[in-house]
Order: C-alpha cells, then structure tokens, then sequence
C-alpha cells in the first residue's frame, strides 16, 4: 500500500517544491530541513496505525487512563543521504531503537551502476515496527538489498518505507517485492531514465545535504 502525502495539498507540498527548486538547493540547512519535516510528517501518520496498549497516569489531581505506544519501532536509514529524512522521523519517535546501512550507488564510466553494500548495524527487529528511510526511491535496487539484510535480524509486526521522491517504477517494484508494506512517499514522479534517475526529481540528496563527494 502506498500513500502519496502530497496527493491532498498540505504544507508538505510546499517543502517538496523546495527540494526540487535549484534556486533554494544551494541552502543546505534548509534543505535537510525540509527533508526532516518530511519525515516528521510520516512518523505521526505511522503512528496512528501502530499497537495500542492502556497505561494509567498520575496527574496533580487524579489517575486517568490514557494509551500509548504498545511496542516501539525501530528506524532505520541508508547512509548518508537519508540521514535528514531519518532524523525527522526520530524527531517524533524518540523512544525508538536505529539502525543503519551502508549502500550506494557504483558508477561505471559509462555512468551506469551497481548496488554496493558494505554496512549494517540493527537491534533485534522481532515483533517490533520496523521504519525504513530513504529520501529517494528510483528503481528500488538499492532499497531492496537493504530491506533483505534488515530482515536477518527478525520478523518485524509492520514494515514501514518513507520516501520523499519516488519513480512510479519504484514504486511498483517494492510493492511486488513487499507486499505487506506500507509506503510512504512525498510525491510520486512518473518517469525514470535509461541510467536508472527519477525526473524531474531533485537531483542527489546526499549531495544537496552534505556537499558532493569523491566517489574511490
């Protein structure tokens, strides 16, 4: 199941038109934080979907009975450009247990590419929510192999995906992949080049968040 948080007009839809706006890009600060509040805005829609358990509060004057998160997720990111999308879901689950990956794109000279994996540090997922960030969601390779080594360690209850920008293709190649899982994407784009980039999308996140690297 995939919902498209910018489908129904909200200030989300103001923050991805900054993301894309070559004119804004060069703010780093303001483009992280853009994708923060992205990923603030999904963690409290994956809340509302989450187990329930009923917990007793002592205030100044009285007990009340109230609910709170029954088991707590574990966020996970795919460094190093999910980072400010992963952040702003932890924003909001603070209590929450991370994990990270490490995989990237190996370009040719061609500028073609396959997925390298070199990384992974997670908690035990077992019967816990499992959050996965990843700010740009093109053929979905990548995010595969991620999901593949996360779920070694466990079987989580929910399986969760927040994306910023997504392909159509992406979409549709997680959703076969996963079809238990929900997705949560800023917007969707319709079309994907031949060298595998989401257009119009907004170019290489972990660039416009960090600076452009030197690929060894």
């Amino acid at each position: 199941m995939t919902i498209e948080l910018s489908k129904q007009f909200s200030l989300v839809n103001s923050w991805i038109n900054e993301l894309r706006n070559v004119e804004i890009q060069h703010d780093r600060m303001r483009f992280r934080r853009n994708m923060e509040r992205i990923g603030e805005i999904a963690a409290f829609e994956i809340s509302k979907g989450l187990e329930q358990k009923g917990i007793e509060i002592q205030t100044p004057l009285d007990t009340i009975k109230a609910q709170e998160i029954a088991v707590q997720p574990v966020i996970t990111t795919i460094l190093r450009a999910g980072v400010p999308l992963f952040q702003g879901i932890l924003n909001y689950f603070d209590r929450a247990d991370c994990g990270f990956v490490a995989a990237y794109r190996k370009h040719d000279a061609n500028d073609y590419f396959s997925i390298k994996q070199d990384y992974l540090t997670c908690p035990s997922i077992e019967g816990r929510p499992l959050i996965v960030a990843d700010p740009m969601l093109a053929t979905g390779a990548s995010l595969i192999e991620a999901i593949k080594d996360l779920l070694t360690n466990g079987k989580p209850t929910q399986l969760h995906i927040v994306v910023a920008i997504a392909s159509r293709q992406g979409i549709e190649t997680i959703e076969n992949a996963y079809p238990d899982a929900k997705i949560w994407v800023g917007a969707i784009d319709e079309q994907l080049t031949s060298k595998g980039y989401i257009t119009p999308g907004l170019g290489d996140a972990g660039d416009l968040s960090y600076g452009e690297k030197l690929q060894r």
